[in-house]
């Protein structure tokens, strides 16, 4: 346990910005099985709006430090490259 003032406050604002990440992560996490569902299904309809949703939710994670900046890049292009894949396919 920590003695010092700063110390203390320290943990609490850590408590606090542990809880808002979680929360974060977890948002960005939903958003990215639901365009998985949505590949695995090929729901060309839905597909536009989940894509733009999991782009902005990762966007901000990586500007956040919730994740890695090339992390989000990475787990970016991997969608629309599936999402891709699943137009032509429909086509």
């Amino acid at each position: 346990m920590p003695n010092k003032k700063s110390a203390i406050k320290r943990v609490r604002q850590n408590e606090k910005r542990r809880i808002a990440n979680k929360s974060k992560r977890s948002t960005m996490r939903s958003t990215i099985k639901k365009v998985r569902v949505a590949l695995a299904e090929s729901n060309v309809e839905a597909l536009p709006e989940l894509i733009r949703d999991a782009q902005k939710k990762l966007g901000k994670a990586a500007k956040t430090n919730l994740v890695k900046p090339n992390n989000a890049r990475r787990r970016i292009s991997r969608l629309m490259k599936a999402k891709n894949k699943v137009e032509a396919a429909a086509k």
